[in-house]
C-alpha cells in the first residue's frame, strides 16, 4: 500500500508540475529563497539520493548526490531529469526487501520504510509550495494526506525546531479543518 501512496504523491506532483508553463521557472515558489528550477532541484537531487540509499550508499554519498543534482539549462532537461528520478524511485522502493533496509541518510541512519514516509511527504507538500506560487489550486489525495498526518502529527511540539518545516504548527487551525488545511499548516504551511 504504501508504494501505492508513494505513486500518489508522484502523480499528484507531476499534475501541478505539467500545469507550470515554461516561461515561469524563474517565479519563486512557497519555499523561501527558490524559484521552480531550485524547488526542482531539490525534489530531483531528493529523489537520486533517496534512491541510492536505498541501494546501499554511503552517507558520505547519499550527501555528494543531494547536494549536487544533475546540472540542466532548461525546463524540458528538467522535467526529464524529474521523470527518471521519479520511475527510478518507485523501482529502488519496490525492490524486494527494499523497505526492510537500513539506509545511511544524511540526516542519520533510518529504517527505509520511514525514508519513503519523507519521500512520500516531500512530492506532497512541494506540489501544494508549487501549485500555490503559480496560482494552482492544489488537491493532495486524501490517502497521501493521510499517511503524511499520522507520520507527522506525534511530532508536532518539535516541527518549527527541525529547520525543514518553517515554523511548524501555527496553533490556529481547528480540529475540524478539512485534513490539506490541517497537514499544510502542521507542515508550516499557510494556506
Amino acid at each position: 500500500m504504501t508504494i501505492a501512496i508513494l505513486q500518489k504523491a508522484i502523480n499528484g506532483f507531476s499534475d501541478v508540475l505539467n500545469q507550470v508553463s515554461d516561461d515561469k521557472w524563474n517565479v519563486p515558489t512557497k519555499c523561501d529563497g527558490w524559484d521552480v528550477y531550485g524547488l526542482m532541484g531539490h525534489v530531483v537531487g531528493g529523489g537520486l539520493m533517496s534512491n541510492a540509499v536505498v541501494r546501499g550508499a554511503t552517507r558520505d554519498e547519499a550527501i555528494a548526490l543531494f547536494s549536487t543534482p544533475p546540472a540542466a539549462s532548461s525546463p524540458a532537461e528538467v522535467r526529464a531529469a524529474y521523470a527518471a528520478s521519479v520511475a527510478d524511485q518507485v523501482a529502488a522502493f519496490s525492490e524486494p526487501g527494499a523497505l526492510e533496509r537500513l539506509c545511511q541518510h544524511p540526516a542519520g541512519d533510518m529504517p527505509a520504510d520511514r525514508l519513503l514516509g519523507f519521500r512520500i511527504g516531500d512530492y506532497a507538500l512541494h506540489s501544494w509550495d508549487l501549485g500555490a506560487s503559480q496560482g494552482i489550486d492544489v488537491k493532495i489525495d486524501n490517502d497521501v494526506l493521510e499517511h503524511i498526518w499520522a507520520m507527522l502529527s506525534p511530532l508536532a511540539p518539535m516541527l518549527g525546531q527541525i529547520g525543514v518545516f518553517g515554523e511548524g504548527p501555527s496553533g490556529s487551525v481547528a480540529d475540524t479543518a478539512d485534513l490539506q488545511t490541517r497537514v499544510l499548516d502542521l507542515s508550516g504551511r499557510r494556506p
